[in-house]
C-alpha cells in the first residue's frame, strides 16, 4: 500500500479530494512502474483538484500531471530498474492517473531518461511549466530572435518564470510582465531588466498596429493580452502562445501578420514526439540556472494539494510547486 491523493466525486456530482491509501493494482495500465519522487502543481491540476473535477474523465482520479522518480519495474527494454525518468503531457492526471502518488504506472513510450545535470527534485522544478517554457523558447530560436527586449506575459507564474530565466541566461534583455507589484523583487532575481504592469498591455486600443517594440514573446496569458501584443510585435517577429488563463479567444486583426509578418507560434506540451521533449529537456540542463532555479520552488506535501489546487485557479501561487510526494 501506498499514499496518494485521491479526487473523487459523489452522486450529487460533488468533487472531494483527499489523502488515502491504494495499492498497486488499483493503478492503470502501463509497461513501466516509476517510484515517484517529485511532482507539481500546475493550472490543469487545479481543475483537476477544484470543485467539478474540470479535466477529470473518471473516478476515482490521481491528478498530477507530471512526475520524476525511479523505475521499479519495467516490461520495456529501453527502460531498467534504477533508471531516473521524468514525465510531462499525455494526459497523465486527465485520462490518466498521475503524479500525486508514491507510484505510477505509464507507457514507456511517454517517459523520458532524466538528463544529466539534473536530480528528480529539480525536474520537477521545471515540471510541465518549465517545459513548456522551454519549447516555447526553442521555438522562438527556430524562428529568430529580434534586437530589443523579450516580452514574457504571466511572468510570475510557473512557465514565465522559467521562461524568464532561461532567456536571461542566454542573454537577452527580459520585459517581464505581471499584474502583481509585489512579484517585481522575484522577477528581477531571475533576470528581467524591465517590469511592465498588466495594465499598460491591457490598456483598451483600437489601433492594429502600435509602436514596434518587442522583439519576441513567450505569451502565457492569451486571450486580449495576445491580441494586443501582436500590435506591438518588431516586424518579423514570434510571438510563442501556451497558456488560456485570459481565455481561448483572439480580438485581434490579421494586420500584423500581413503588414508585420508577425509568426505566432502555437505550444503544446502534451503529446511532443520523443526527440523534440529530449531536445527540451537537454536544453533545461544546459541553459536553466541551477540557482535561478531554486529561488522558484514553493516545498509541499500531498496533504497540501487541495489548498494549492484551490489557489492555482485563483493566480495565488508564484513560482513552482515542488510536492514531495513521500513527505
Amino acid at each position: 500500500m501506498f499514499n496518494a491523493l485521491v479526487v473523487d466525486k459523489n452522486d450529487e456530482g460533488k468533487t472531494s479530494a483527499a489523502v488515502q491509501e491504494i495499492s498497486l493494482d488499483q493503478l492503470p495500465a502501463g509497461d513501466v512502474t516509476v517510484a515517484v519522487d517529485y511532482s507539481t502543481v500546475n493550472y490543469k491540476d487545479g481543475l483537476c483538484i477544484g470543485p467539478g473535477g474540470g479535466l477529470v474523465r473518471n473516478y476515482p482520479h490521481v491528478p498530477g500531471i507530471d512526475f520524476a522518480g525511479t523505475v521499479e519495474t519495467s516490461d520495456d527494454d529501453r527502460y531498467k530498474p534504477g533508471d531516473k525518468v521524468v514525465l510531462t503531457g499525455w494526459r497523465v492526471g486527465e485520462a490518466h492517473w498521475g503524479g500525486y502518488a508514491q507510484k505510477a504506472r505509464v507507457k514507456a513510450d511517454w517517459l523520458v531518461p532524466l538528463p544529466s545535470g539534473l536530480d528528480t527534485r529539480q525536474a520537477m522544478a521545471v515540471g510541465t511549466a518549465g517545459f513548456t517554457a522551454m519549447l516555447a523558447v526553442m521555438a522562438l530560436e527556430d524562428h529568430g530572435i529580434k534586437d530589443g527586449p523579450v516580452l514574457v506575459t504571466g511572468a510570475a507564474g510557473g512557465v514565465g518564470s522559467v521562461a524568464t530565466a532561461i532567456l536571461a541566461n542566454l542573454g537577452h534583455e527580459v520585459a517581464a510582465v505581471t499584474g502583481r507589484p509585489e512579484t517585481a523583487d522575484y522577477l528581477t532575481s531571475l533576470g528581467a531588466t524591465q517590469i511592465v504592469p498588466r495594465e499598460e498591455i491591457n490598456e483598451t486600443t483600437k489601433r492594429p498596429l502600435e509602436a514596434e517594440t518587442w522583439g519576441g514573446c513567450v505569451d502565457a496569458v492569451g486571450g486580449d493580452m495576445l491580441a494586443r501584443v501582436l500590435g506591438q510585435m518588431q516586424y518579423g517577429a514570434s510571438v510563442s502562445a501556451v497558456g488560456l488563463a485570459g481565455g481561448a479567444g483572439l480580438p485581434a486583426t490579421v494586420i500584423p501578420f500581413l503588414l508585420r509578418g508577425v509568426n505566432l507560434l502555437g505550444i503544446d506540451s502534451v503529446m511532443q514526439p520523443y526527440q523534440n521533449r529530449l531536445r527540451a529537456w537537454e536544453r533545461i540542463a544546459k541553459d536553466l540556472p541551477m540557482d535561478k532555479l531554486e529561488a522558484m520552488i514553493q516545498p509541499a506535501t500531498l496533504s497540501d494539494l487541495p489548498d494549492l489546487g484551490r489557489g492555482i485557479l485563483k493566480g495565488q501561487v508564484k513560482g513552482r510547486v515542488v510536492v514531495d510526494v513521500n513527505g
